[in-house]
């Protein structure tokens, strides 16, 4: 039975944690002063007469790929480089916010769970998918050039109006899974990985739709198609008969040539968006039809900003896709979490 947090506990463990274990996690606590880091510069300066952000209470070391080097930035900041990264500028203000809570979410867990192992010394993620992706300041300004002011601007107030908050279940920070598109319905998580996870639950996502994402086809040689997936086509007629459907209305298994794989596999074999995918052949070619793109497990983007355009709050957002969910929130929230790694 997981615990909620213990107030006198934590703030002993985080004591004991600060001085013997991560003194670098927890830096420049509520102070006026900038922390160390590329991002800080160019970077409109803080009101002096605002309220401390707890997020800025928290250092990132993010290892540059590209550069091979240890970039260290306040949470805040790091956070509007992930938002910015993964999600449309243009989206809602809304989904821009339940962005930042996945995001936030996402290194705290990671802080907690195996932490930085395998990582860089110093690091505690790197800048690209197999964590988050992130681009700093100047990456921003190459990328948006002169609307880089306008969409900074949005960015930053979604991170700074979900300041502190992280999503959790049973009193412990939750994998906030989170995907592009879906193909109207997110996914089971054992369904498309191992594990059971009783907030990762399959719902309705009508909102996707209007996702350019939706529906893509893709046409395959049938010599590669056989290549790729190990079998020998002997009826074009039927390339493949579909034997299982997910609850999220994508294929569980598939039968081809008398060898059964699942849409996962398939998926990751061909390369598709999706693994909600039909196909048929068409003299030497295999035409692929897939409907979403992502994993589906989570938040679907376009779907929070569907959400979001129909009025729904972030809070409204992240609680349909995301079940039974809290939203932890507080000064001293992500202190106390940390704490307990």
């Amino acid at each position: 039975m997981k615990k909620s947090f213990n107030p006198i506990i934590v703030l002993a463990a985080l004591l004991f944690t600060v001085i013997l274990l991560i003194p670098t996690v927890l830096v420049l606590p509520f102070s006026g002063e900038k922390a160390s880091g590329q991002l800080s510069e160019n970077v409109t300066p803080a009101d002096p007469n605002a309220e401390p952000s707890a997020d800025s209470a928290v250092e990132v070391a993010v290892f540059r790929t590209a550069q091979s080097e240890v970039e260290r930035v306040p949470l805040n900041e790091y956070l509007v480089g992930v938002v910015a990264a993964e999600m449309p500028a243009e989206f809602e203000l809304e989904a821009l916010k339940a962005q930042a809570l996945t995001a936030r979410t996402y290194y705290v867990k990671q802080m907690m769970g195996t932490g930085t192992t395998g990582l860089p010394d110093g690091a505690h993620v790197t800048d690209t998918t197999a964590h988050q992706v992130y681009k700093n300041t100047a990456e921003l300004k190459q990328q948006w050039k002169s609307e880089f002011n306008e969409k900074y601007a949005k960015v930053r107030e979604a991170v700074q109006a979900t300041d502190g908050q992280i999503l959790t279940y049973g009193g412990e920070p939750i994998e906030a899974t989170f995907f592009s598109t879906s193909n109207g319905f997110t996914e089971n998580s054992e369904e498309y990985w191992a594990n059971n996870i009783p907030y990762l639950r399959s719902v309705e996502s009508p909102w996707d739709k209007v996702s350019p994402k939706y529906t893509e086809q893709k046409i395959i040689p049938v010599s590669e198609f056989e290549k790729k997936l190990g079998v020998k086509l002997t009826d074009r007629s039927e390339v493949g008969k579909i034997t299982q459907k997910t609850e999220g209305n994508r294929v569980g298994k598939v039968e081809i040539a008398g060898k059964v794989l699942s849409g996962r596999d398939v998926r990751d074999m061909l390369g598709l968006n999706s693994s909600d995918f039909k196909w048929y052949a068409k003299g030497d070619n295999i035409v692929i039809e897939t409907k979403g793109y992502g994993h589906g497990v989570g938040m679907s983007q376009y779907g929070a900003n569907g959400m979001a355009a129909e009025g729904k709050s972030y809070k409204e957002i992240v609680q349909h896709y995301y079940k039974g969910i809290e939203i932890a929130s507080g000064e001293n929230t992500l202190t106390q979490v940390m704490a307990k790694k």
